[in-house]
């Protein structure tokens, strides 16, 4: 049982591994089952760099290119749409004070890989309109993370999560 009571937790399972118990799943209500949080769309201001950007640093595959105005990219166990923001459009998402969305966050197996990524952002990233936004941090909770800017500012969390970073994670064969 977890430290929430019988049916209010769930062992998350993931490609048929279970991993720890999280707060997952129908619980009490009945809102149904989810798979987790796995699709992020972002508005960009130039494609073609955005998109050079994820297959560098994240390694993201493109699976569809409807039109030249969109990119959906994945790892094996998400998605991600990027959207061309049209030249007449660009001031209304100027945000007038930061940026309202924090951060994402991507998770790697260890605090080695973060370190890995961290020294790659740092050595090529100005070429691909990456930036260092926080250097690596171990943090009270056991995980160990930097932070660092996509072309359009959007800031990335390449984070071990002990929790999460065990679980195996399979793409699709």
């Amino acid at each position: 049982m977890c430290a929430l009571g019988v049916g209010r937790c769930r062992r998350m399972r993931i490609d048929g591994v279970t991993g720890p118990h999280l707060l997952y799943g129908q619980g009490d209500s009945d809102v149904p089952t989810h798979r987790g949080l796995r699709h992020l769309a972002l508005r960009v201001t130039d494609l073609a760099r955005s998109r050079a950007f994820y297959e560098r640093f994240l390694a993201m595959k493109v699976v569809w290119e409807p039109d030249p105005d969109n990119v959906y990219f994945s790892s094996g166990s998400d998605n991600l749409a990027l959207h061309q923001i049209a030249p007449a459009e660009l001031a209304q998402y100027q945000p007038l004070r930061g940026q309202l969305l924090d951060h994402v966050g991507v998770i790697m197996e260890s605090p080695a890989h973060v370190d890995d990524l961290f020294r790659d952002v740092q050595q090529d990233g100005a070429r691909y309109g990456a930036t260092i936004a926080k250097p690596p941090k171990q943090h009270r909770d056991g995980s160990y993370s930097f932070y660092f800017a996509d072309p359009d500012g959007n800031v990335i969390q390449a984070l071990y999560e002990p929790t999460i970073s065990r679980m195996e994670f399979r793409p699709p064969a």
